[in-house]
């Protein structure tokens, strides 16, 4: 895809457009978007059919404007334009901090965005709650749900809501060496406002972040980014994955190797000689044609970062492959040659 991009942010619209030198329309290239989209989280809006995706806030320019949630839209899932940011003032609840990885979600008939609000290095961050009545904005922010201090878990960063029978779920998690580190999970009130108590259970170990779960026929799917996420070029993010009878565990990898134990899971996606640190992976979408899709970011290693110094984290599809009851994306490593688009009904 071709990026065309205004630098002024009041009039910014970045669309990727079809690039003459594919073979037809029905294909689509990686990246879909770019320069960035960090920490994709992406939404199919039931009342329009258009795609909604947002990323980490971040400087997509040299304007040194650091957009708090870039919105993307599209018609297809592949031709990507920026329609604005969700958030028109920084959270207030938490004095520093920037907003990081969120997680779109329909519930109750109204848009849940729930966020990260963290520093590099952060000894408190926390997660809260953004509403809207449109996927466009603007979110309002409903305040802190925890922190790390409250919750007793560090680097308490990168939701992921999961809802089912009747009970709404929030996994969370980031790296970490400390012994109460890992990858958690939490009942939220019914409404997805609050937590419904402290209770919470441990999923995987602490050198995984920022998990999917989805459900598929028996199986509820850990998916799981480890290794460095921010060092352009040298970014080494790569995605393993679990599974388990259960939605709180215990999940297992290929071997059978339980992920809260350190060093476990089954490689899926992992980088290659053109592509850096893919990762952070979004929910999965099953187009009309009933093929399942993922988007992550990765790095271009000769484009590791913009002159701004931000790591150059573009927006990447892949489909969901299965073999044995076990997925991969895109074949494991990231696809930059032309590949069949979703089927959009």
């Amino acid at each position: 895809m071709i990026n065309i991009s205004c630098s002024s942010i009041s009039n910014s619209r970045s669309v990727a457009v079809p690039d003459s030198t594919l073979p037809n329309l029905n294909t689509f290239k990686n990246p879909v978007f770019e320069p960035v989209l960090a920490d994709p989280t992406v939404l199919k809006d039931p009342n329009t059919n258009l795609f909604y995706a947002y990323g980490t806030q971040d400087k997509m320019d040299n304007s040194g404007v650091s957009l708090l949630v870039p919105i993307l839209e599209s018609a297809d899932m592949v031709q990507w334009r920026l329609v604005g940011t969700a958030f028109q003032e920084r959270p207030n609840w938490k004095k520093n901090g920037g907003i990081w990885a969120p997680d779109i979600n329909m519930l109750n008939g109204k848009y849940y965005l729930y966020y990260s609000l963290s520093t590099w290095g952060d000894p408190n961050p926390g997660i809260g709650l953004a509403i809207s009545d449109s996927p466009k904005g603007p979110f309002v922010d409903q305040g802190k749900l925890f922190d790390s201090k409250d919750i007793d878990v560090p680097n308490s960063i990168d939701p992921f809501f999961y809802a089912e029978k009747g009970k709404n779920y929030l996994f969370w998690g980031s790296f970490s060496d400390h012994e109460n580190q890992g990858t958690f999970a939490i009942e939220l009130t019914a409404d997805g406002r609050k937590i419904k108590n402290k209770h919470k259970v441990k999923i995987a170990a602490g050198d995984f972040e920022a998990v999917t779960i989805y459900k598929k026929d028996s199986y509820y799917y850990f998916i799981g980014s480890k290794g460095s996420c921010c060092e352009g070029a040298n970014s080494q993010y790569h995605v393993l994955v679990g599974r388990s009878k259960n939605i709180l565990g215990p999940y297992s990898d290929q071997n059978g190797a339980d992920l809260k134990t350190r060093g476990k899971g089954t490689l899926i996606l992992s980088g290659n000689e053109l592509i850096a640190g893919p990762g952070h992976t979004s929910k999965v979408i099953k187009d009309a044609a009933g093929k399942e899709w993922i988007y992550y970011h990765a790095i271009d290693k000769k484009q590791g970062k913009l002159a701004n110094g931000t790591n150059r984290r573009m927006l990447m599809l892949g489909e969901l492959m299965w073999k044995d009851g076990w997925p991969n994306i895109s074949n494991g490593i990231p696809t930059l040659n032309p590949v069949k688009k979703p089927t959009i009904k």
